[in-house]
């Protein structure tokens, strides 16, 4: 009967525009960005245009799911499932860095003689890990503990304590981001030129835009719980910010330790 309430757990979503608004724009970003490094005439403004749509189509689906959300649509089933999804997107985001660690012990284990068979290269003035690398460390570790505080808090029904840690967390996010924009204004070396700082900067700048996605994924969830939408049962926005936050400050340990400490330890590997 129509207008009848459905008769299992599952939320079978409402017809969507913007799969489709999302594929067009996605295509014309690349498109743009194959005319724009092939300096062709209007690759560039393609290029933005596709980005601008991409963006706003992100931002008005995940509207749509939020709307979804409070209106209870996520049934506990429901919520089981978009974990599920979570997951397998971090796990996939884990293979992503295992790329770039996995170039940077290939050349720091087999260094070509084209480098001179050292690792790091010959001229190559590596950045101190004891310093800015260590704080950033430190950063990200309090940080780690004020998302879980902001966690127990909504657990515990807490919203002081809840929209504390989340503003704790963004801001110690935010100055990672400008300690590290520091430290790669201040670097030695270059992107360009040799393997070293190539996979460096990948490595560490991959990690660093991740930091930034988090910082606006918490940033939208500390503005979800100045409008009341978390509650202790269902939060779960938020409980995949936590996770990919928790992700990002792992991923900085191992970076820390194989990239900054031991990858420019100078140990000659021939």
């Amino acid at each position: 009967m129509a207008g009848a309430a459905p008769q299992h757990d599952y939320h079978l979503v409402n017809p969507s525009i913007w799969p489709l608004i999302g594929a067009f724009t996605a295509l014309a970003m690349a498109v743009g960005g194959i005319m724009w490094m092939h300096d062709m005439a209007y690759g560039g403004l393609i290029f933005f245009a596709g980005l601008i749509g991409v963006l706003f189509t992100m931002f008005s689906w995940w509207v749509d799911v939020i709307r979804e959300a409070n209106s209870g649509d996520h049934t506990p089933v429901v919520q089981l499932h978009l974990r599920y999804g979570m997951i397998l997107f971090i796990a996939s985001e884990v293979m992503f860095f295992v790329g770039w660690f996995w170039a940077f012990f290939n050349g720091a284990l087999f260094p070509a003689e084209v480098i001179g068979g050292t690792w790091p290269p010959e001229g190559i003035e590596v950045l101190d890990p004891f310093t800015y690398p260590l704080l950033n460390t430190l950063i990200l570790l309090c940080s780690g503990t004020t998302v879980t505080w902001a966690h127990h808090s909504l657990l515990n029904g807490d919203r002081e304590g809840f929209k504390a840690g989340l503003w704790l967390t963004i801001i110690l996010g935010i100055v990672f981001s400008a300690i590290q924009a520091y430290e790669y204004g201040h670097a030695a070396f270059d992107f360009s030129g040799n393997i070293y700082g190539a996979t460096f900067y990948m490595a560490t700048g991959f990690h660093g835009f991740h930091v930034i996605i988090g910082t606006i994924f918490l940033a939208v969830c500390l503005l979800r719980a100045y409008r009341g939408d978390f509650t202790p049962k269902q939060h779960f926005g938020f409980e995949a910010a936590a996770w990919y936050w928790h992700f990002v400050d792992v991923v900085w340990l191992f970076l820390f330790v194989a990239v900054y400490v031991w990858g420019g330890a100078g140990a000659e590997i021939h």
